[in-house]
């Protein structure tokens, strides 16, 4: 087995991590400026105190690409930030509600409650 050059491998990660603050700095700096600071989604309201959970959230989920007009970008708070994802990575993975007319879960965990409980009695 090949040894492991961890200061090649410390600096490759400092490396990732310095490029992805500085891509996240600029576009950050740039949405803020455009938009009105309000979550898109639940329409929550930001200050300067809690501008920290204001995330600015890619809609084709691809980080870099940041058109100048910012016409990829919408502020999101970081819960509906995370549910945004969480839909994605439902879609990704197929599932999907019934809104859509698509397959969802059919398995019904508590269908025999009722029977299980009246047995108690």
């Amino acid at each position: 087995m090949k040894e492991i050059n961890h200061q090649r491998l410390d600096k490759v990660v400092a490396d990732a991590r310095k490029a992805a603050d500085e891509r996240a700095k600029g576009y950050r700096e740039r949405a803020l400026k455009l938009y009105p600071w309000i979550c898109g989604r639940c329409a929550r309201e930001f200050t300067h105190a809690n501008l920290r959970e204001l995330t600015v959230h890619h809609r084709d989920h691809n980080h870099d690409n940041n058109p100048a007009d910012g016409s990829n970008w919408e502020l999101l708070c970081l819960y509906c930030h995370d549910n945004e994802h969480q839909k994605q990575i439902e879609a990704d993975r197929g599932y999907t509600d019934s809104r859509n007319n698509a397959s969802v879960a059919t398995h019904s965990p508590f269908a025999a409650l009722k029977s299980l409980l009246d047995k108690d009695k």
